[in-house]
């Protein structure tokens, strides 16, 4: 990778983290706020974050795009970069309306299924990744026209409604993003895909500068603007890596998530209930979401028996770096 496209990483950041002050106060002064609810003070915080991360993440990309095409004299997968940007600025538009109507109203499954569909149709237009499939014992599988047409848009579907699942914790979303998108930087580098690491690191590098302020205790709130954009992006970056397998492994929390909501009908809420300490205790006596399996376990092994926000998103943060790791040892080893 030539260092002067490291140049469009460092714009991402820059951008993101000069635009996020701004928009707290514009979000505020247009009350799109919601309260934190995971502390007693309920403290008004503002909503739909993200859109600063889309907003860095793509200028750092169109950075990129334009060092590669005017310096470099190099157009190489440029339609795929396009078809990717396409599909996020759809997704964040989803998120987006999402959260101007607020999470107790937002859109409907069926509509916002319908939508991320219709999101996903550039790559299905440009016939995006790899038919081949390779599936243990069985080897690799052509399935031809049933990639672009089923699987391209199913895992658009997937990744971006399912990694919005585990969320509602200072710093959970972003950190969780920098995690998986760190690991499919190096695991596209590793496989010869670069152009992907970097396109990677671009939204690591803005989600790392929203993390700033997103950190316990947060300053500002990621929205459904965020999750769905980072989720859809950790799904692109599987069909233009061609390292489906891959991420279905390391997205095991989240199916483990989905399966958890699944057992409450989706009608149970992760959020816990704050303490006058500051600590957290599970709203339910059973477990509905990994953070109420988070917080019950920390109450067992500290000696204080309190679990605290902050903790929760760590345990979190360790269980996802542990299945980074088995993901590598197993499809790289």
């Amino acid at each position: 990778m030539e260092p002067l496209l490291l140049i469009s990483i460092a714009i991402s950041f820059l951008a993101t983290f000069y635009i996020i002050p701004l928009w707290i106060k514009r979000a505020k002064k247009a009350e799109l706020t919601g309260r934190d609810i995971n502390k007693i003070s309920k403290e008004i915080v503002a909503e739909a974050g993200g859109i600063t991360v889309i907003l860095g993440f793509v200028l750092g990309v169109l950075i990129y795009v334009a060092i590669k095409t005017f310096y470099f004299k190099s157009t190489d997968n440029l339609i795929e970069i396009f078809a990717l940007i396409c599909t996020i600025i759809l997704v964040s538009f989803i998120g987006m309306i999402d959260d101007i109507l607020g999470w107790k109203i937002g859109l409907g499954k069926k509509t916002r299924i319908f939508l991320v569909l219709f999101a996903s149709i550039p790559l299905i237009v440009i016939n995006a990744g790899n038919p081949g499939i390779s599936i243990p014992i069985l080897g690799k599988i052509n399935i031809g026209i049933i990639y672009p047409l089923i699987l391209i848009p199913l895992g658009i579907i997937g990744a971006s409604t399912t990694f919005n699942f585990l969320a509602g914790y200072n710093g959970l979303e972003a950190g969780q993003g920098i995690i998986l998108l760190s690991t499919l930087a190096i695991f596209s580098a590793v496989t010869g895909t670069t152009w992907l690491s970097l396109i990677a690191l671009c939204m690591i590098a803005s989600l790392v500068a929203f993390l700033h302020y997103n950190k316990y205790p947060a300053k500002i709130f990621p929205g459904d603007v965020l999750t769905y954009s980072v989720g859809a992006l950790i799904a692109i970056m599987a069909i233009l890596g061609n390292y489906e397998l891959f991420v279905l492994f390391i997205f095991l929390p989240y199916i483990l998530e989905v399966g958890l909501k699944l057992r409450g009908k989706l009608k149970k809420e992760s959020f816990a209930m704050p303490q006058k300490d500051g600590s957290i205790k599970n709203k339910y006596n059973k477990f509905y979401s990994l953070v109420h399996v988070a917080i019950k376990l920390l109450e067992k092994i500290k000696k204080s028996r309190k679990a605290y926000e902050w903790e929760v998103v760590l345990l979190i943060y360790l269980f996802q770096i542990i299945m980074v790791l088995l993901g590598f040892f197993i499809f790289l080893y």
